[in-house]
């Protein structure tokens, strides 16, 4: 996606933190924003795969010179590593502007009665309290400021509920409920609180959803048009490159193939 000159400015010289962002969205989301800068910024990269964020750090360096990254393995799940990791940011990295919070999961299908305890505790761990603890973490230095720009990602599951997705959902369900409180509370501020709820996308998503199970993940995509990551990525980019006076609250996305969690539309029902 192209951007002009006043968008380039908008996001020009600021300090950007991606959790999740070894790969699918987070991923885009990094190479999106640096491309609308024309690599004038600074991003702080965070995810469980380091290996994977040295990769993709090499990249963008490569391809623009005047960036700036700072990559470090975090799990969002264990909450009590979050407060330091964000007070012991590089001092050229610490400042943030814009938090994306990209880091989530979902677990098996289970249908209720029958979940496990493990994915429960993993699912609400990582996408509800790790967003709000690293949430917490970073609205004290962009409140010092009187600005800064915080996207979380949630979800159509958490609009729209559907079988298997027993706890998937609710934790989707609480991120449009923490951003909506976020938002209000922040109502005399300039800080922006924008939510992204992609519907099919695909991505590593469905294979940690299986278990490594690549068949199983296959099939969610069989037979449809899914978006991709990099679809997602210029939604949240373009929220970020609007005048600071406009907040883009709530998107949801769709490919051409869907129109709610269960109305998919695939080649096999021609």
């Amino acid at each position: 996606m192209s951007y002009g000159s006043k968008a380039a400015e908008r996001v020009a010289n600021k300090i950007v933190l991606i959790t999740g962002a070894s790969s699918g969205i987070g991923e885009a989301t990094a190479k999106e924003i640096a491309s609308a800068a024309n690599g004038n910024l600074k991003l702080v990269l965070c995810a469980r795969r380091k290996e994977k964020l040295d990769y993709l750090s090499k990249e963008l360096t490569e391809k623009y010179p005047s960036i700036k990254v700072h990559v470090a393995q975090l799990d969002v799940s264990k909450l009590e590593t979050i407060k330091p990791f964000i007070d012991n940011l590089p001092e050229e990295f610490a400042n943030v502007d814009v938090l994306v919070n990209n880091a989530g999961l979902a677990l098996g299908r289970d249908e209720v009665g029958t979940i496990k305890t493990d994915d429960m505790l993993s699912m609400f761990q990582t996408n509800v309290l790790g967003l709000i603890t690293i949430t917490q973490a970073v609205l004290p230095i962009m409140k010092k400021k009187n600005s800064g720009d915080i996207v979380n990602i949630g979800s159509i599951a958490g609009r729209d509920s559907y079988p298997g997705g027993g706890i998937y959902c609710p934790t989707k369900a609480s991120v449009k409920s923490f951003s909506q409180v976020l938002r209000k509370e922040l109502i005399n501020t300039k800080i922006r609180v924008l939510e992204v709820d992609p519907g099919n996308v695909e991505t590593e998503f469905s294979n940690v959803r299986f278990k490594g199970d690549l068949e199983k993940a296959k099939q969610v995509y069989a037979g449809t048009e899914p978006l991709l990551s990099e679809d997602i990525a210029e939604v949240i980019v373009f929220g970020l490159t609007r005048k600071q006076k406009t907040v883009i609250a709530e998107t949801l996305v769709f490919s051409t193939n869907q129109a709610s969690a269960f109305h998919l539309y695939r080649e096999s029902d021609k």
